[in-house]
């Protein structure tokens, strides 16, 4: 398998997914603005939507969209528990999660990244993303993981865009449990992993 990425970008999350499971992978690198990955290609011939994720399966197939993308990944190896079962209430619970991180954190924070955004514009997303994170921190403040006791897929992706507020200067010690659930989360052996591999091809 193929991981298209690029850092400080949402693709972070099924790049910790792939190390969690165990999975053999590539990583190829796409630059955000020219478009090309690091051997050269188009990238949009790979991904038309011109966004990474994209991952490239063994058979040629191209799956895109990180909810779908770590979905897939975690049923290869479900007894890494992941995902709950695909038939499960549980997994539905998860895709639920899924579709909260990215309706409301990501493209919640999305516009953020816009510098020639007037102030008083911006201040309407932060109330807004921060109204997401009281409720994140109610949460976390009863489980260890979104889903309960267990890392999960949707980890993954909250912890990615969360690391998105040093580009905003927003500080989650305003969230101690949020914070401390973000902490936990970059301890992990396969998220430190994932770290270093995209910071030594920064250059």
């Amino acid at each position: 398998m193929k991981l298209y990425y690029a850092p400080d970008t949402c693709s972070l999350s099924p790049h910790i997914v792939l190390r969690e499971l165990g999975l053999e992978f590539e990583l190829v690198k796409v630059d955000n603005r020219s478009k090309l990955t690091a051997d050269g290609r188009d990238f949009r011939t790979i991904n038309p939507k011109g966004y990474v994720a994209a991952l490239e399966l063994d058979n040629g197939q191209i799956l895109t969209e990180g909810p779908a993308i770590v979905q897939y990944l975690a049923d290869l190896k479900p007894e890494r528990g992941l995902a709950p079962r695909a038939d499960s209430w549980a997994r539905v619970r998860l895709q639920e999660w899924l579709n909260f991180i990215t309706t409301e954190i990501h493209a919640g924070s999305a516009p953020l990244f816009n510098s020639t955004l007037p102030e008083d514009v911006r201040s309407i997303f932060r109330e807004k993303l921060f109204r997401r994170f009281d409720f994140l921190q109610d949460t976390l403040n009863e489980n260890a993981y979104l889903t309960g006791p267990s890392f999960s897929v949707a980890d993954a992706y909250l912890f990615t865009v969360l690391g998105w507020c040093k580009f905003f200067s927003i500080e989650l010690n305003r969230w101690p449990v949020l914070t401390a659930y973000r902490e936990n989360i970059y301890a992990r052996p396969a998220v430190q992993a994932a770290l270093l591999a995209e910071a030594s091809q920064l250059a």
